[in-house]
Order: structure tokens, then sequence, then C-alpha cells
């Protein structure tokens, strides 16, 4: 009697949670059902993207729960059918409102998992779904996309059997729910009242307009409540997938200044209403706000420049490969200027892939230079406005040069850039002065047929710095990105996490709040690429022969090549207008020649950290010095290692350096 008391009470208690047990109660009928595409984060930050892997011969979805018995039981039965069935997808998927990204990584981890655990943190995709309980599978056919198999995780592995053996499933549809009872809030709801005028369209004139509108980038205008409609569809496609707005950064870790993420009220928001049917509540007669709200962007969003110049003019051909162009010109400033801000117009925007722009402190004999002292900001795609904090500016000397780097991607058309470049000053000195460093590695590595090969490098602060903005650089291999600091004490925190990386925006991700950097820290910024034949970007439009995905792939200006390339912004904290530390910048960068190839952090490099193949071959010259420093380091590594243990320190590769400059 007891025994069934406590029972009672167990049952009361998760039925309270909405988390009853269903053993009995019938499932949703789901074989037959097409399932609709999405990107979720799983446990280790990283993207997982449903139609993304075609080649598969089936995915299975499965929901769970944190701490559910039946929940890891389903995944241990999966990981096994995972490994027995070689190419299948398999992603279990968490739709519980109470658990948590944290909660989520912590489940994994205690339980064994080794599967992707997905966060559907705003209960979305588990709910279009149509799962009722914890442990329910789904088989969909990639070819298809229809689910070809329903019921409990036991019973996956014999109906992976029969279905990539090309048979039928014997008993395809499982509806008797098993286990935990899942809650969705939204289920059964009706959305039609949501608002068009109210809640739908405050959310685009915030998110969405800024590009969708007359001058803006997008491809499409949000002129009106009509081609909303026409294009909602792909609206919600776009945001389940998470390819618009188009902010990559998880937002689970720092908090962003002007976040374009849309918020869990916002998601729900736009995709219940177009899932309403998109309504309308403007009255007969009545105002359409989005009309007054997309007259067109201006030329300049900033306001009124103080200075415009002209990027020179160069013909981009309408196909083939296009080397990096770095003109130069002679700096129109004939005072020094406090640099506030910079705005960058290309003359063609799908033409012109990056700009970057930076001062020398003489003009280029040959009127072509990069190798500049100052950067002065860039552009890409949906980043054309670099803006100092408040209290900060760049100090730029009157006179020398202004140099350019220009990357063109030809369209299929011929056309003359005329790229401008906008220049905002400020009279008064700063508090504080900007600095830049890139987190690099040039040796990188990618192997062949790799759909998440990894790479790392590091930078290491040799005094405090407040952190104020970082820019993820990675070109048609880029699959994800994250940059965790590495503090004295050995602790790590993720300062920024990209789950899915997309190459066609680049754009500097500001922190909300400036993070406080010790002296000793490391900055690590680990990428993955996908070098396989499941990347799409491999075999855009844009793309060449090069990007084959059976080819080793290394470092390289060109976009069918990579880069492991993270900008940091941030100041040196005692530094100021009035006790400018140059020192610190210059002994932050003399370490990148040891941390940029320290894959295992160890503070020396080993003789298989220093790579030297490339496409060309071993006897590849970088653009960058970077290969044959290697090289040497690599010929000489007995004589460099002047105490023995197997690893080059800064210490001994400064005596090298300083050996081969007295050398020459």
């Amino acid at each position: 009697m007891r025994v069934k008391t406590m029972l009672a009470t167990l049952l009361a208690s998760a039925s309270f949670l909405g988390l009853a047990a269903c053993s009995g109660e019938s499932a949703a009928t789901l074989v037959g059902k097409k399932v609709d595409d999405y990107m979720l984060v799983d446990q280790t930050g990283m993207g997982h993207i449903l139609k993304y892997d075609t080649l598969t011969p089936a995915v299975v979805l499965v929901s769970y729960l944190n701490g559910d018995e039946g929940s890891r039981t389903a995944a241990k039965a999966l990981q096994d059918a995972a490994a027995k069935h070689a190419g299948v997808v398999v992603h279990l998927i968490n739709s519980s409102e109470t658990d948590t990204r944290e909660s989520i990584t912590a489940e994994a981890k205690e339980a064994g998992i080794t599967l992707p655990l997905l966060d559907d943190e705003f209960q979305l995709i588990g709910n279009s779904l149509g799962f009722t309980y914890a442990g329910e599978a789904v088989i969909v056919n990639p070819k298809t996309w229809e689910i070809v198999f329903h019921g409990p995780a036991d019973k996956v592995d014999a109906a992976l059997t029969e279905f990539t053996a090309g048979g039928k499933i014997a008993t395809a549809e499982y509806t008797e729910a098993k286990g935990t009872k899942l809650a969705f809030a939204d289920r059964g709801k009706d959305f039609s009242n949501i608002s068009y005028t109210n809640d739908v369209v405050p959310i685009l004139m915030d998110k969405c307009v800024d590009c969708h509108q007359p001058n803006g980038i997008a491809p499409w205008h949000m002129t009106n409540y009509q081609q909303v409609k026409t294009f909602a569809p792909m609206i919600r496609e776009a945001i389940r997938r998470d390819r618009m707005p188009p902010f990559d950064a998880d937002n689970h870790y720092r908090a962003f200044a002007k976040s374009e993420n849309l918020s869990a009220d916002e998601t729900k928001t736009l995709i219940h209403w177009i899932e309403a049917g998109a309504p309308s509540d403007i009255a007969e007669g009545g105002e359409d706000p989005l009309v007054k709200g997309v007259a067109g962007r201006p030329d300049w969003p900033l306001g009124e420049p103080d200075l415009v110049v002209s990027i020179p003019a160069y013909d981009v051909p309408a196909a083939g490969v296009v080397d990096y162009q770095i003109p130069a010109i002679k700096s129109p400033l004939t005072e020094g200027k406090w640099l506030k801000a910079t705005t960058f117009k290309p003359g063609n925007r799908q033409g012109v892939h990056h700009i970057l722009a930076g001062w020398l402190p003489k003009m280029p004999a040959n009127g072509r230079g990069f190798d500049w002292d100052i950067s002065m900001g860039g552009y890409a795609v949906g980043n054309e406005s670099n803006v100092a904090p408040d209290n900060w500016a760049t100090w730029v000397p009157a006179g020398g040069a202004i140099s350019f780097q220009m990357h063109y991607t030809p369209i299929g058309k011929a056309f003359t850039d005329d790229s401008k470049i906008a220049f905002y000053f400020q009279d008064e000195a700063p508090g504080m002065m900007k600095r830049q460093v890139v987190i690099a590695d040039p040796s990188i590595t990618i192997a062949a047929n790799t759909a998440r090969h990894h790479e790392t490098a590091y930078v290491l602060f040799p005094a405090d710095a407040q952190i104020y903005a970082a820019q993820v650089h990675a070109h048609y291999r880029g699959y994800a990105s994250k940059l965790t600091a590495i503090y004295p004490d050995g602790k790590e925190e993720i300062l920024l996490n990209m789950p899915h990386y997309d190459f066609n925006w680049q754009r500097d991700y500001i922190f909300k709040d400036l993070i406080e950097i010790p002296a000793g820290t490391k900055l690590v910024a680990d990428y993955w690429y996908d070098n396989s034949a499941n990347n799409k970007a491999l075999f855009g439009a844009n793309t060449t022969p090069h990007t084959n995905p059976a080819k080793k792939i290394f470092w390289g200006d060109q976009s069918f090549q990579e880069m492991l390339f993270t900008a940091i912004q941030f100041r040196w904290k005692d530094e100021t207008a009035a006790n400018p530390r140059n020192d610190l910048q210059a002994a932050l960068q003399q370490t990148q020649i040891l941390t940029m190839a320290d894959d295992n952090r160890d503070g020396k490099l080993q003789d298989a950290e220093l790579r030297i193949e490339s496409e060309e071959g071993a006897a590849n010259v970088t653009s960058d010095g970077i290969a044959p420093l290697h090289q040497q380091f690599k010929a000489n590594f007995a004589a460099i290692d002047a105490d023995k243990d197997g690893g080059l320190s800064m210490e001994e590769l400064g005596a090298a350096m300083k050996q081969m400059q007295q050398g020459r």
C-alpha cells in the first residue's frame, strides 16, 4: 500500500511539472509527414542543421528530457545503432522549457552521451515534429524529408536495418506512448489573434528592415504587408534555420551590444503568426505601418561624414580568380586626427567580398601596400561601419598614405568597382586607445573529405586588457568557431561561440560589457572546417574547381583556400592617449610566432607543430613569411632546442631569430 502511495505521489509530481508518465496513451500518427529544416545547438556549442547532410542513408530524430531514464536508455540504444549503421545521422532533441543549455551540457556529460543533444530552447522544433513523449523516435528519409518510421527508440535499430536495405519497414508506426509525457506550452493554441501592426511590424522594424528596404543589402524589400505575406514561408524557414537575422553569434555566453538575434518572444511571435496564415489586422483603407518604415536607407547611416575618400577604381572580370588588390593613395590629412568611426560603401555589393583599410607612414614607391601601422576598419557583407566605444578613438597622423586590401569575387558580369570610405573624427583626445590583435595560424592544413576538421591558435596577453569586440573569419569550408579565455588560474570562459559560421556574413561582434583580461590570459580561437561533399558552399555558383573536397586545403587569400583569423579589438588597461603602451603591443605580437602554432598550448613548439606542407610544396613562401620560418625552425630543431626538452620555448625561438637576423 505504501509503495502504491509513493508511486502515486511521484506521478502526481511529474504531472505537475508537465512530465507525467503516459504509457498506454496515444501518440500522434507521424509516418508520411514531412519535416522542415532547422538549426539547433548541441551540448558542445556546435550547430546542427537538419538538411545539411543529404548524403546520409537516414536521419533519426529523438525526443529527450534531462534526468529521464527513458531518455537515457533511448540515447544508449541510439548510440549503439549509430555505430552499427554507418553514416546515419542521429539528433537527440531536448524541447523542455526547464532544461537549459548549461544543464543539457551537464546531462550529456553525466549520462555519457556522445550523440548531438540539441537545445530546442523555444520548443518550436519538437512541437512541429509532433513529439508526445520522451524517447520517441522518427526516421526521416533524406531524399524526400518524409518520416518513414515513428515509435520508441528501441525499435529504431531494426527499422534502420529494413529501411537502409531498401525494404519496407514491417511496423512503421507505433501510436502507443511509452515514456514520460512532454509538455509543449504553445501546442494547440490559436495564434490567429497575433497582431500584424502591433506585434509583427515592431519586430520587423527592429531586426529586419535595415537590410530589407530600398538601398539596403537584402534582395527583397519589406515595403508593405503584402510583400511580407508573400515571403512569409521563406521568413519562417530562415528563422528556423537561423539564417536570418544574420547574427551568427550564440547568445548563451556573453551579451552583445546591438544584438540582432531574435529573442524567444520575437522568434515565437513571427513563427506562430506565419503558421497561422500571416493574418493582417490593417483596417480597410487604414495605414500599413511598414510603408513609412522603409522609405529608404541613407547612403551614410552614421550621418554626414567628415571626409570621404574614393578607393582606386578596379575593373573586375566576369569570371576567374582575382588576386587581392592592395592599392594605396596619398593621405589627404594635413594634420593628425582622432578617428572615431569609418563607413565603407562598396561599389558593387555582390562583387566586393571585403575591404580593409589602414594608414602607412609613407606612400609606397609602387603605389601598393598592405602592411600598415594603423587599422582603419573594414567592410564585408553585413558589416559596413566601424565605430569605437565612447571615450575610445584611434590617432591617425598627418600625411603618409591610406592603403586598402580589396577582395573581389567575379559575378558573371564584368564591372568597374568604385568603392568609397567615409571617415568620422573627433576633436578632443579620448581617454582610451583602441588596439587590435589577430589570432591566426597560416600553417593550417585541412584534411580531405573531412566534415569537422579542427584547428586552433591563441594569443597570450602580457598585461591587463579589456576586450571590446571580436570578428571571426574563415572561407567556404568554415563551419563553426569558438573564442575562449583561459585565465591564469586555469579557469576557462567561452566569450564568443559561433555554432554555424556563414561565409556570406562577416561582422564585428561587440560585447555589451568590456571583458576584463588579466595578464597571462590566453585567448584561444578554435575553428572547425567542413571539407566534405556535404558542404554545399563548395559547389555554388561563385566557387571554382579548387573547392574539390577530395583535396587537402591550406592557408591562402582566395576563398577556395582557407583561413583561421579572429580579430580582437581591445585596450591595454593602463593605456591612455597621454600614456601610450606600444611596448605592450610589441610584446603581444612578438609571442605570436609561437602561439599561432602551439596547438597543445604548452608554451612550446614541438616538431609536429611546425607544419610546412602547402599546396605548392614544402618550399612555399607565404605572404606573411610564416612557412619559411617554420622550415628553418624545423631544419635546425635540435640546435635551437637548447635545453633538449623536445620543445622550442619563446626564449629559444627569440635567440634563433636573432641569430638568423645577424646571419643576414
